[in-house]
Formats: C-alpha cells, sequence, structure tokens
C-alpha cells in the first residue's frame, strides 16, 4: 500500500480486549501500523471503561497520547496527574506510567508510538 493514502473507519477495526490483574477494561484498536504497511509509527485507539486501567509500566521507547474524550489519570512517578479531552500527554523512555479512568464515562485516547514497539 507504499504511495497510497488510505482513509479507515476506527470502529470498524475489531478491538483486542483486556481484563486481567495487570489490566482492566481496556479495549485496544491498532488504526495504522504494520496493518497498512507504515514504516514508522503505530497509532492505536485505546478505550477504558470507567473504573479501568492500563498496566503500570515502562519501557525503552516514548510515546505521544491524545485524550479524544473523557478524563485520564496518569500515575506518574511525581504523582498522579489529570488529563482531560483535548489533553495530550508525553511520555518518554523509561518513565513509569499508568492512564487510569476514575470517572463514570468512557475514556478514549490515541497513543503513537514507534513501529518496532509494536507486539
Amino acid at each position: 500500500m507504499k504511495d497510497k493514502i488510505i482513509i479507515g473507519k476506527s470502529l470498524e477495526i475489531k478491538p483486542q480486549k483486556f481484563d486481567n490483574k495487570e489490566i482492566k477494561g481496556v479495549e485496544k484498536r491498532v488504526l495504522i501500523g504494520k496493518n497498512l504497511g507504515a514504516p514508522n509509527f503505530v497509532m492505536r485507539l485505546f478505550t477504558v471503561a470507567p473504573g479501568g486501567h492500563s498496566p503500570k509500566h515502562s519501557h525503552d521507547w516514548e510515546h505521544e497520547v491524545y485524550i479524544l474524550s473523557g478524563t485520564a489519570t496518569v500515575v506518574t512517578p511525581d504523582g498522579d496527574r489529570i488529563a482531560e479531552t483535548g489533553s495530550f500527554v508525553y511520555v518518554p523512555g523509561n518513565v513509569v506510567h499508568q492512564f487510569r479512568n476514575d470517572s463514570k464515562e468512557a475514556l478514549k485516547f490515541i497513543c503513537v508510538i514507534p513501529e518496532y514497539a509494536e507486539e
């Protein structure tokens, strides 16, 4: 699909669902990545149910997050921070972080990572 513009709809992509000890109430859709032949970055859409959370973790790569709707509690080494609709979050590599939804509405955010980091 090189040299071709691709337009898609996020809700047409089947989500991966996570609900276990480390991850609660999370859906992930890979919008752009190896699936479309993107050579450098992966764009993912996460939906976190009320009371849900991503794992508390760190990794070598940075990632960029944009909050589409809802409110995220971003757990950082310096304490919890709030990111509301329209906020962006930069997470440097090797920094422990977690995204929690402490609200009563779904949290949706775009997360961009390097291509080599997607499993």
